[in-house]
């Protein structure tokens, strides 16, 4: 490429001259062709070059006052404010080169012949020789200019770009980061607008931005163009699609869906009665938009597996902007930039926070990162007010934009109303390594300023703002000083958003995922009162019901989905380790608390030992709800494709129930032993210990439940509080029916494992375990480490 070269079009574009390009030693047309060939779609469009910009300097010559400002301000002799002002103002004042405006003319006019228009409308996109590499983001900093049509209006947006390279957010980032304001060039991408407008656009991640696992796609999404999904302006909807199963077309790797509010979209000035010289505007959604998904579950699998060939081409992780045409129904890649967070972190540390008493809850919304920090609030409007604002303050604010970053850097934590994981407020939290809760919907009025508060991104993807300062602790796990060990380590979850963010963590998969924390807080709803709606009396569930399950014409698929998408959850962030799911082990008291469940439910005297676990599954009471659990397992197992997840039933009393059992489980297409479906039993009744070896005839493996299972054997209540101090796993013949269930389940060459508290209070009992010659143990996260240590120094030596 020759010095003179000003413009190009996208298809022959050089790393060399054009900044965003990096990465590859091929050109940026050749990646778009490559792109083109595995399906990818990318809107046409020209570029000018880096050499341009310099010329356009020179011509007007700015580079000696650009830098009077800039070491004006370096030297305190005048503000920031001021010296950004000056530059910009002496930019926009400037003249484009006569080559440089007949070179954007002439392709501009090549575009609108290929578009079959006489003035098609552009996007106009900035983009810094040092924006986006993989140490720095500068999210937002430059500015994107949509729908300009028109060569006048072109050649304004063009020299536009060139001074947002210098807004005081931009200046003082590079001061920060130590890049030579001179020596940053620009070139500005010309690119057909896609009618997202009448469509919907928004963000996507070739990771989870959260916890930076590696093998998940995010994407955000909402109707229009995508300004109001970048600068967290609406709560998006949100997919998250997991990448080892995209390469099988014949399964729908989606493991999470959900509805974001979507209030407002921005959309075509021109085509609304606005009157407003903007050439965009936002107005608000209906009702339907706001409750309808902006994409088909096609839509999110074709963008998933964009993202994956992207990511591979650059050999990074990618953060990209994505819309769809509302005219034609097209997707296309608008932007793809390098992700600047998870990509730079220290593998090789694992930092936990872990939050151990909290006051009352005072919002909820979106956790960013996984922190937890505490200060006092200070409540703002716009980012002119930050001179109350001191370091260590929780912001409290509406949203954010580039203009927030200052007072963001001095900030303890952030919390605002609006936004959702990849708005401006999230990914600047993530950079600045805040935690933050965004998209609360009423932080504003709910949080007093000036009150104390406990921001906590600790307990999965929901984050709360507590009252008061709260009692936490944190640890750094250095994961290279975590021994090997012979007996398998697993985990105990129950969340699906917090199932990811133990990926570091070298566990050997899941030994129990609690369904029934699944159906409690994300689906709420008993799933009889979904078969069987007139039966329900009360009409606030049938409000409630209505309201959850609003989109769904088949109200039990409602419950189908959302426990499917959970369980699968679960299952993608141990992939292809097992994950054991138990069915759902509500006590009838528990079951009557969800939502419709009192018109189900019978009143026991004692609900511990009552109506719970494989005696529902077969009852004519509750089979066809048991048959629901059955279709969701099945459904992340064919159809998402998580074949890692294994069956347990809980509570089995009999061989005769497990035969039961397993009939009801084989009528809805769960067949053990069928596509390589295991299935285990819990081992918590003394009746399994003595009849081992007919239950071993019967599953595939044990799983010892050590709390129900003392409880039984030494006849203690464990929610006494005058029994605690007999209820003892420890206890002699405790560890006399542990010891003889993993006998008996080795002769009969089955799996055996615990899930219990007991090896993560007591290293000697997980000692015991050990040479009883248990195969696994199954703890929670945070005494992983410790029971990963006390099993190490248990083992024999080689």
């Amino acid at each position: 490429m020759s010095d003179e070269t000003l413009v190009i079009p996208f298809t022959a574009l050089d790393n060399d001259d054009v900044p965003r390009v990096g990465g590859k030693n091929a050109s940026l047309g050749e990646m778009i062709g490559g792109l083109a060939d595995e399906g990818v779609r990318v809107p046409g469009g020209f570029a000018t070059t880096a050499s341009a910009y310099r010329q356009f300097l020179a011509e007007n010559d700015l580079e000696s006052r650009i830098r009077e400002q800039v070491e004006g301000y370096q030297r305190g002799e005048r503000s920031l404010s001021e010296a950004g002002s000056a530059i910009r103002a002496h930019i926009l004042e400037g003249r484009l080169p006569d080559a440089l405006a007949a070179a954007v003319g002439d392709a501009y006019r090549e575009l609108a012949d290929a578009a079959g228009r006489e003035q098609p409308d552009v996007a106009v996109r900035s983009s810094a020789t040092a924006e986006d590499l993989p140490e720095a983001s500068f999210a937002g900093q430059l500015e994107t200019f949509l729908n300009i049509r028109g060569e006048d209006a072109l050649l304004a947006a063009v020299r536009r770009c060139y001074a947002s390279l210098f807004t005081d957010r931009a200046i003082a980032y590079r001061e920060d980061h130590g890049f030579d304001q001179l020596q940053v060039a620009l070139s500005v991408g010309v690119q057909t607008m896609v009618r997202a407008d009448t469509g919907c656009s928004g963000v996507m991640f070739s990771l989870d931005t959260d916890t930076g696992f590696p093998r998940t796609v995010l994407i955000n999404g909402a109707w229009g163009l995508g300004e109001t999904v970048v600068q967290g302006m609406v709560d998006p909807d949100e997919y998250l699609v997991f990448k080892p199963l995209l390469d099988d077309e014949s399964l729908r790797p989606i493991v999470s869906r959900s509805i974001g509010g979507k209030a407002r979209k921005m959309i075509y000035a021109d085509a609304d009665a606005s009157g407003t010289d903007s050439p965009t505007v936002l107005r608000d959604t209906s009702e339907d938009e706001r409750r309808a998904a902006v994409l088909s579950d096609d839509d999110v699998l074709t963008l998933a597996r964009w993202a994956a060939v992207i990511e591979r081409h650059y050999d990074k992780p990618m953060d990209m902007e994505w819309a769809k045409d509302g005219e034609t129904g097209e997707l296309f890649i608008v932007q793809a930039r390098p992700e600047t967070v998870h990509s730079q972190r220290e593998a090789g540390v694992l930092k936990t926070y872990r939050l151990k008493q909290a006051g009352d809850e005072l919002v909820r919304g979106y956790a960013i990162g996984d922190a937890i920090a505490a200060g006092r609030v200070r409540r703002l409007e716009s980012a002119d007010d930050s001179d109350s604002f001191e370091r260590g303050d929780v912001l409290v604010t509406g949203m954010t934009d580039p203009d927030w970053v200052p007072i963001m850097r001095r900030a303890s934590a952030i919390v605002t109303d609006h936004g959702g994981r990849t708005s401006h407020a999230a990914i600047v939290s993530r950079e600045l390594g805040l935690p933050a809760v965004v998209g609360t919907g009423n932080a504003t009025e709910r949080i007093d300023d000036g009150a104390e508060v406990t921001v906590s991104c600790a307990e999965g993807e929901v984050g709360h703002v507590y009252a008061g300062t709260a009692d936490f602790e944190s640890e750094d796990i250095a994961l290279e000083e975590i021994p090997d060990t012979r007996t398998k380590i697993m985990l105990n979850l129950a969340d699906p958003s917090a199932a990811m963010r133990w990926w570091r963590l070298p566990a050997d998969g899941v030994g129990l995922a609690r369904m029934e924390f699944i159906i409690n807080q994300h689906i709420k709803i008993h799933p009889m009162a979904l078969l069987r709606p007139d039966d329900v009396d009360d009409e606030a569930d049938r409000s409630r019901i209505a309201e959850l399950t609003a989109g769904y014409d088949d109200k039990a698929q409602y419950f189908i989905d959302r426990l499917a998408r959970g369980i699968a959850r679960i299952a993608a962030g141990s992939h292809p380790h097992p994950v054991i799911v138990r069915m759902s082990d509500f006590k009838t008291n528990e079951y009557a608390d969800l939502i419709g469940g009192r018109a189900f439910e019978p009143q026991e005297a004692n609900p511990m030992l009552g109506w719970r676990g494989a005696s529902r599954y077969y009852s004519d009471e509750y089979r066809d709800g048991f048959a629901l659990e059955c279709k969701a397992v099945r459904k992340a197992r064919e159809e998402i494709g998580l074949r890692n997840i294994v069956v347990m039933i809980p509570f089995c009393r009999t061989p005769k129930e497990a035969d039961q059992v397993l009939e009801v489980m084989a009528e809805n297409g769960l067949e053990r032993g069928k596509d390589g479906l295991e299935v285990y039993v819990m081992c918590e009744i003394p009746s399994n210990v003595i009849l081992a070896g007919e239950f071993a005839a019967r599953f595939d493996g044990f799983s010892i439940g050590s709390n129900d299972l003392t409880q039984l054997v030494l006849g203690v209540d464990r929610d006494s509080d005058r029994l605690a101090h007999l209820f003892d796993e420890r206890n002699d013949a405790v560890r006399q029916m542990i010891a003889s269930v993993i006998r008996e389940a080795r002769e009969a060459e089955r799996k055996v494992g615990l899930c219990g508290q007991a090896p993560s209070d007591h290293p000697d009992f997980a000692a015991f375990l050990v040479k009883a010659g248990i195969d696994s143990i199954s703890v929670n996260p945070d005494s992983f480490l410790s029971v990963k240590q006390a099993v190490a120094e248990a083992e024999p030596a080689n």
